[in-house]
């Protein structure tokens, strides 16, 4: 039913690391390798392997991991590639399976009707650029560090003790994809308490993937997420990108996507060595 939508998802997750990491493959995997210095990218499935990846390909492709200090993380839709879920098992990995969920842009509200909390793009070209990407990652480690919708301890206390500065480059990089249209940053913010909430997205072509949405565990049952999210995709939408997705980390989390207009199509899988998912 959603063959040609999940076909367009795998050319996006494909593209997505290509022009800032080299290609290694391992069976019926394809590890990407960042060049310099960022987040560290992921081994998923090669788009024109034969054959789904087996246990020795896992194996491979995880040394190689460990030998480069990479985190041994693996990436797929379980819909394209179920024969994955039960290797990524056997090899000792937990799987988190994520609700993955497509925009419906007809049930998009307005996000001025989730939150009274402003919620603002990120522009390049603004002297507060650098201060307020800083922020937005560092509200992002808050909140992934208590992850769930439920309220917490942690505040923007905490999240000024997680700022950061960032490498040049890293700045450059993310003013550079702004600036081209591949990349979209947000943040919800009071005068009184600065960023509360933030999140990002990724657009190659006319697809488009929102992560990283995050509220500080003492903002949270206030709509920010939802109005996070609503603020990425009608910006999203207005630039004409067709088709929207994000994956939940959660079926509790997914409830907040659904209040935005999105609806589940399938499940992401994320896997990882079994310390590190709870």
């Amino acid at each position: 039913m959603h063959k040609d939508l999940f076909d367009r998802l795998e050319r996006f997750y494909d593209a997505v690391p290509r022009d800032a990491a080299r290609v290694e493959e391992y069976g019926g995997l394809v590890l990407f390798v960042r060049d310099g210095g960022g987040f560290p990218f992921y081994a998923r499935p090669r788009r024109d392997a034969t054959e789904a990846p087996s246990l020795a390909d896992v194996n491979a492709a995880r040394e190689r991991q460990r030998e480069l200090g990479l985190p041994e993380a693996f990436e797929w839709v379980h819909e394209t590639t179920p024969e994955l879920l039960p290797v990524a098992r056997s090899a000792g990995l937990a799987v988190l399976e994520a609700p993955l969920m497509v925009l419906d842009p007809a049930a998009l509200p307005d996000p001025a009707t989730l939150t009274d909390v402003p919620v603002r793009v990120l522009d390049p070209d603004s002297p507060d650029f650098a201060a307020e990407v800083a922020a937005r990652r560092a509200v992002a480690a808050v909140a992934f560090a208590a992850a769930g919708t439920a309220p917490g301890d942690a505040g923007p206390a905490q999240r000024d003790a997680a700022v950061t500065e960032l490498e040049l480059a890293a700045l450059d990089e993310e003013r550079a994809r702004i600036a081209d249209g591949r990349r979209l940053s947000v943040v919800a913010a009071t005068a009184a308490d600065g960023a509360l909430a933030s999140g990002m997205a990724m657009r190659v072509g006319d697809v488009a993937e929102i992560a990283g949405v995050g509220t500080l565990p003492t903002a949270r049952r206030r709509g920010l997420g939802a109005a996070v999210t609503a603020t990425l995709a009608r910006e999203l939408h207005a630039a004409g990108t067709e088709l929207i997705f994000l994956s939940a980390g959660s079926e509790e989390i997914a409830r907040v996507y659904l209040r935005v207009g999105f609806r589940r199509i399938g499940t992401a899988c994320i896997a990882e060595p079994a310390a590190l998912i709870p």
